[in-house]
């Protein structure tokens, strides 16, 4: 039964809903609000190639993937932790299964069946939503304060869980807006910046009009000693994929800091480089030198053109290369990447309120009542479900500690 203790949540994302599912369960009224039409927008834009909630590693190797906020993030994580989510999603009639990378997708793949199926539990569980309304600020009397299409609204409650997200795919909802607001109030708040992103190249335009949106696949890249395998796409203005992704917080720091980032390409990781010289010594006879990197050495259209274009950046000609030079440049192609893609592309963000600005019941110190939770705060981690896990854990952390606060 709910007690009479009123609980706003804004923000209907994976971080809001599960605050409302906590509230809800411990007997508070829950209303959640969100400026978007519909809910949840952002979560099923994941799940259309594929839902990766969490992952199935080791917890201490899946907790230090939040680098800097790993500390921070770990009672949460701990206390709903990736295996308590696939349970989660089992008792939702969603059932989960690990993919070959470890990753961890529901069954139907679909973020949809998941998210009708949490909705119901919501709705049963007495949660209101309220769609259309966007969150401005608090009125003299700390009530809410919501633009409508019927016009302001103001809403009483006892406590309230911020989940407004960060600020990529704003189009989806997460737009930012909340950082005003709160920066007036004193709250401290990180530059949001663009995470898991891609990153803009100088292309030639020859290059760019034929390679863009060509994968290059089963590479390695690798910056300032960390190397990561798996894939790239060229794209207009630089490059983005999986494995850049994965390198996105170093690559982003070090363009802040000195204006660029050279990232170099393994195009051939697996073999070694007396192998590629011995392939390459051999007599090309009538063959192109394109043909003998295609064939010989398995090469992609695409990957040729990068090594044609680095070469041609640095004034050389690729066929007059040594076999030794030509080996060494085909497994360390040095790419100079010039800024970060923007934040409408960006898979994440980084950035937002600051750790210092939160207590252990994750509320604000200067605002009593007012707890926050999601890409709110200021983490940033890899793809590979530990985005949705953090948004998931904190959600419950805040939805706990608002329970708390308020003695139910």
């Amino acid at each position: 039964m709910s007690s009479s203790k009123h609980i706003a949540v804004i923000g209907a994302g994976p971080s809001g809903l599960m605050a409302a599912e906590v509230l809800a369960a411990g007997g508070a009224a829950v209303t959640v609000y969100d400026a978007m039409p519909s809910v949840a927008r952002k979560f099923l834009m994941a799940g259309r190639g594929g839902l990766n909630l969490t992952h199935s590693e080791e917890l201490a190797a899946f907790l230090s993937r939040y680098r800097d906020a790993t500390d921070w993030l770990a009672p949460s994580i701990q206390a709903f932790s990736p295996q308590q989510l696939r349970d989660w999603c089992e008792a939702l009639g969603q059932p989960t299964f690990v993919g070959s990378s470890g990753r961890v997708f529901p069954v139907a793949m679909k973020a949809s069946p998941l998210l009708r199926a949490w909705l119901r539990r919501l709705d049963a569980q007495g949660v209101r939503v309220e769609l259309r309304h966007r969150w401005t600020g608090w009125d003299d009397r700390g009530h809410l304060i919501f633009a409508t299409p019927d016009g302001p609204h103001t809403v009483a409650a006892d406590a309230t869980v911020l989940a407004l997200g960060g600020t990529s795919w704003p189009r989806l909802g997460s737009d930012g807006g909340w950082v005003p607001i709160l920066a007036a109030k004193g709250v401290a708040i990180t530059p949001l910046r663009p995470a898991n992103c891609g990153f803009t190249v100088g292309w030639s335009d020859i290059f760019r009009d034929r390679f863009e949106g060509q994968p290059l696949k089963s590479i390695a890249l690798s910056f300032r000693g960390r190397s990561v395998r798996g894939e790239a796409v060229i794209t207009r203005d630089g490059i983005e994929g999986g494995a850049v992704y994965a390198l996105s917080a170093e690559l982003r720091e070090a363009i802040a800091l000195h204006g660029e980032a050279v990232l170099h390409i393994a195009l051939r990781p697996d073999v070694e480089t007396a192998d590629l010289i011995k392939k390459l010594s051999v007599p090309r006879g009538k063959q192109s030198f394109s043909n003998v990197l295609r064939k010989t050495l398995q090469l992609s259209p695409v990957a040729i053109g990068l090594l044609q274009e680095v070469a041609k950046t640095q004034g050389l000609s690729l066929s007059s290369l040594s076999p030794d030079w030509l080996a060494a440049l085909i497994n360390a192609v040095p790419i100079r990447l010039t800024g970060t893609a923007g934040l409408a592309r960006a898979i994440s963000s980084a950035g937002g309120i600051a750790q210092s600005e939160l207590d252990e019941k994750y509320m604000l110190q200067r605002l009593p009542g007012v707890f926050a939770a999601g890409e709110m705060l200021d983490w940033e981690a890899p793809t590979g479900g530990y985005l949705l896990q953090a948004s998931f854990a904190t959600g419950v952390a805040a939805g706990k500690g608002a329970l708390r606060w308020l003695k139910l």
